[in-house]
């Protein structure tokens, strides 16, 4: 089949319940940029590659979340371009997490398809997985 090329799952909305603490996790921890801040309910960070959208749930919508227990979304994941650098993401998340407001739910771990990630949240509970996948971590 020919048509577009796909380059992959490059850009995430998520909705969230502190603007300004969910900003400064992803940038503090994966050291992502702001590419845009429309309004003082948005903002558009990059890695260089990815983009995340971070949008602040309504204050009239908050009720709503603050006992959410589940969450449709299981997990997304940063893919980092060889095993040691799952390592070196481990150790700098593990000097801030806990400051910026996650929490390490899985240490790093060998998978049977010769995979490598480690599992962190972000301070709305969202799973995020670091990982070193074979066969699409070194790709652009």
């Amino acid at each position: 089949m020919t048509g577009p090329l796909i380059r992959g799952l490059r850009h995430l909305a998520l909705r969230v319940k502190d603007l300004g603490r969910s900003r400064a996790f992803y940038e503090g921890v994966f050291g992502m940029k702001v590419l845009w801040e429309p309004d003082t309910d948005n903002v558009y960070l990059s890695s260089g590659t990815d983009n995340l959208a971070l949008h602040q749930i309504p204050r009239e919508e908050l009720a709503q979340y603050a006992n959410q227990r589940g969450q449709f979304l299981d997990h997304f994941g940063m893919i980092m371009d060889k095993p040691e650098s799952v390592d070196q993401m481990f150790d700098q998340v593990q000097k801030q997490v806990e400051r910026l407001g996650g929490m390490i739910v899985h240490w790093p771990k060998r998978h049977r398809d010769s995979s490598y990630s480690f599992y962190v949240t972000d301070p709305d509970g969202n799973m995020i997985q670091i990982l070193y996948e074979p066969t699409i971590s070194n790709r652009s």
